[in-house]
């Protein structure tokens, strides 16, 4: 989940195509305040992509995609996936393919970040960058954008998979859970399954949501925003039925709201406990050996666990074998 410090948000100049009705945001010490008169849109066609590699999944064919939201700044998390899971491009025999999506950076210095960003999209051409402003409020934009790109650039992938930029991601164990018997290969999402959960009226949070955003007391059943796994038809159907969902900034619970309003419950994973939200400061690298997803502290020390990992899945391997 990122985790993105913000103050007012900034628009870029508008083109026929550029960001309309962009949030307004104002922040104080004490609460986490929304201009209600200027809801945000979540709805994803509502921006347009100004870093893009529309055919990358037409010429890789990918089973499955993963969509990695990350704030511009944040190279390092990019560079420590790109070196481990995200270096994984055939898993069981199926093709994985691994895009960042980025949204627009202000700040003094957002002139210089853009142009390191270009610079690293030529080089790795791994990085989605919409005309949204990249902030935690606006993750629900980000997500709906990520739909967009799949439904749009990625429709032939059978799965695809939003996971956050601070997680651990075991591929041979996810690749192999879809690969199971009985896995649907439509109308299925899944991961962390949350039910029953109340929304969250102090403004003192930084979850808060008003009343008028979202006026019903708990939220529908969604899947934790942290990693999901879903199949492919389902980007599109979600951007659709978000023109008619009212945005609202818990951007796992909105995608939850709009998987109510198709009728889609979320799936229990056939192990739930594969999803893991944390598993614990003092870690054994075998914890690492059986989970799909956890999230860890940050980008070194997820590149010091896939050493480790790999070492002991190598050593075990060879006592086996």
């Amino acid at each position: 989940m990122q985790r993105i410090n913000h103050s007012e948000v900034r628009t870029s100049k508008p083109t026929p195509r550029a960001i309309t009705n962009i949030t307004a945001i104002t922040t104080t010490s004490k609460s986490h305040s929304v201009d209600l008169e200027t809801h945000h849109v979540a709805y994803a066609k509502n921006y347009h992509f100004i870093l893009d590699e529309p055919d990358m999944c037409q010429q890789r064919k990918p089973f499955l995609v993963l969509m990695v939201p990350v704030a511009p700044h944040n190279l390092a998390a990019r560079d420590a996936i790109r070196s481990t899971w995200g270096n994984e491009s055939v898993v069981h025999g199926k093709v994985v393919s691994v895009f960042f999506l980025l949204g627009l950076s202000g700040g003094a210095d957002s002139e210089k970040l853009q142009e390191k960003v270009r610079l690293e999209s030529q080089q790795h051409h791994d990085l989605l960058q919409s005309t949204f402003s990249d902030t935690y409020f606006n993750l629900t934009i980000k997500t709906m954008v990520i739909m967009d790109w799949l439904a749009t650039r990625c429709s032939q992938a059978s799965y695809a998979m939003k996971i956050d930029s601070d997680m651990f991601l075991n591929l041979d164990n996810l690749v192999a859970m879809l690969l199971k018997p009985g896995i649907p290969k439509e109308n299925y999402i899944t991961g962390t399954v949350m039910t029953n959960i109340n929304v969250i009226r102090n403004k003192n949070s930084k979850w808060y949501v008003s009343e008028e955003m979202y006026p019903e007391p708990k939220y529908p059943t969604y899947l934790l925003g942290m990693g999901y796994v879903f199949s492919n038809d389902l980007p599109g159907k979600l951007v659709n039925v978000s023109k008619d969902v009212k945005p609202f900034n818990i951007e796992d619970a909105y995608v939850g709201a709009c998987l109510k309003r198709l009728g889609i419950a979320p799936s229990w994973a056939p192990n739930p406990s594969q999803f893991k939200a944390y598993v614990g400061a003092k870690y054994r690298t075998e914890d690492f050996v059986n989970v799909i997803t956890t999230i860890l502290g940050s980008p070194q020390q997820l590149v010091n666990i896939w050493k480790g990992l790999k070492a002991y899945t190598s050593t075990a391997s060879t006592k086996h074998g």
